[in-house]
This record gives C-alpha cells, structure tokens and sequence, in this order.
C-alpha cells in the first residue's frame, strides 16, 4: 500500500479531473443514484432543527434533501474536497433560496475540526470508501459530532455485487488511453470498505459505539438510452477524465463498449436495471 501522503494526493488529482463529470451529471447523479443512499436515510431520520454533516456531498443534492428533512431551525453542512464541485452546488441550491444549506470545502483526510461543529448526525453516501485513512478521518468526523449523535453512511460490497461499476470501466479503457492507478487491496477506492469486518473494525477503532455493518441489495433505474447511460457511468468513474481528453470518435468507441458490457442490464423499450451490493455502516458518539 502506497504512503498516506501519497495516497492523500492521488486522491486530491483524481477529484481534481473528475469533478467535471460529475458536475455536468449532477442532476443525473441525484436521480438515478438516490438508491446508492437511502438506506442511510431511513436510517438517521433527520429531525427538524438538527444540524446535519453531508460528507462527500458532490454537486449538493444529498445535503439539500438533508436540508429539506431538518427544515429551517436546522442545518445541513456539505463537506467535500472539490471545490469545482462545491461551486456546482452552490450555483443549484443558492444560500437566498436555501439559507439554512451551506458547503464547505476541506479534505477530510487532512481535517483535524470540522467547521460547524458540532453535529447531531453524520451521513455519507458512497465517501467513507475513498479515505486513505479512514480511521482517522473518522475519528474526525466522531470528534464532530455532540455526545450521542449519530452516523449513517453507506458504501460498495465487493465488485461482484455492483458489476456495471467494473464494465463502464472495462468497456471505456482500450478507447480512451491511459486511466489513473487503480486501487490496490485497501487504498482508496469503491470496494476499500468492502469487508464488513474492516467496514466495523474503522469504526470502532474511531471511537463510535452501538456499531452496526448491514448488506443492502438495491436497484438502479436508468432510461432506455444506452448512449446516455455508458455517458454518464464513464464520465462519474475512473475513465472519466481520460475520456473528455479524448477526440469525439474515440468517445464514441468508449460509450458503444460500456453500452456492450451493459446490455445484460437493459429491458428494450423500458430501461436498465443496475443491481448494487451495499453495506449500510451505523454508529454513535459515546454520550
């Protein structure tokens, strides 16, 4: 495994050319990806007047449905690295309309107080996996929140369980040139947290009590338009920045091998139906 500092880097890079992919898909991503989330949701049933952490927020939908859920004697705060990204999410939930919605940008793998502290809950969807010190960077997120509070994130299981992932990778690579370094066992990545007992054994070594690591199944819905759909999955995942560097035709061969690897997802004339393995991770600040 690659040093801290080195992984931390890599990490800031990756984000740095992926945040246009999924700045140009943010509204795909809210729609088609709420299910990614949900089970964290139902979870932590936000309360009106808490104040909501939003780690890996993105372009902001998930901190806005946070918003929505705590209304205007809360707040939710969404904390992400990219700061294309937060830019994004400030431009389509804007602070007139949205006063008690705000974004900051940190690396929480850097973070040592979260600004805003503290919180009455935590939720992550699909951001705890892309540490590349997850201990600490939730020992950073407990710190944060008031005695008792509690965290609700969720990530992938294992590559198995959420296949697509795998092809709009497979299916866009001989097209678009050299991708970034993959992960290696645990560095940073979709199925970094993928083992159930390192998923609990992060947060309990991070101080959280009454930890829980539940497996979810759930279902992707996506529009009957392969081109649209190979796009999307391409431009949120690692091939994403190689692909924009590539010359129309060349994208076009990436959309039409994604699409191929694909098909087995897809009812003609209804749409895709894309299965995700994930692990729901539950804990509490020791009161």
């Amino acid at each position: 495994m690659a040093d801290l500092v080195g992984l931390r880097a890599r990490n800031v890079t990756f984000w740095t050319g992926a945040a246009p992919g999924w700045v140009r898909h943010a509204d795909r991503q809210d729609q088609l990806g709420r299910p990614l989330g949900a089970v964290a949701l139902d979870w932590l049933r936000p309360r009106p007047g808490e104040r909501i952490l939003d780690v890996g927020c993105g372009c902001g939908g998930t901190t806005a449905d946070l918003a929505a859920a705590v209304g205007p004697a809360g707040e939710a705060v969404g904390l992400d690295l990219s700061a294309e990204m937060l830019t994004a999410a400030g431009a389509r939930f804007p602070g007139d309309r949205h006063p008690h919605l705000r974004f900051v940008v940190a690396d929480l793998d850097t973070l040592d107080v979260v600004p805003g502290a503290p919180f009455d809950a935590v939720h992550s969807r699909m951001a705890l996996m892309l540490l590349a010190d997850p201990v600490t960077a939730c020992r950073t997120l407990r710190r944060a929140l008031r005695p008792g509070g509690r965290l609700a994130a969720t990530v992938f299981r294992d590559g198995r369980t959420t296949p697509w992932l795998t092809a709009a990778v497979l299916g866009a690579a001989p097209h678009v040139g050299a991708l970034p370094p993959l992960p290696v066992g645990d560095e940073p990545g979709p199925f970094a947290l993928a083992d159930p007992a390192r998923a609990r054994r992060v947060l309990v070594e991070a101080g959280f009590d009454d930890v829980t690591v539940d497996a979810h199944d759930v279902t992707l819905s996506a529009p009957d338009d392969p081109d649209a759909v190979a796009d999307w999955l391409i431009e949120v995942g690692p091939a994403g920045a190689a692909y924009r560097a590539a010359g129309p035709s060349r994208q076009a061969a990436a959309r039409a091998g994604v699409a191929a690897l694909l098909a087995r997802f897809r009812e003609p004339g209804t749409g895709y139906r894309l299965p995700a393995g994930l692990l729901l991770l539950t804990g509490r600040a020791p009161a």
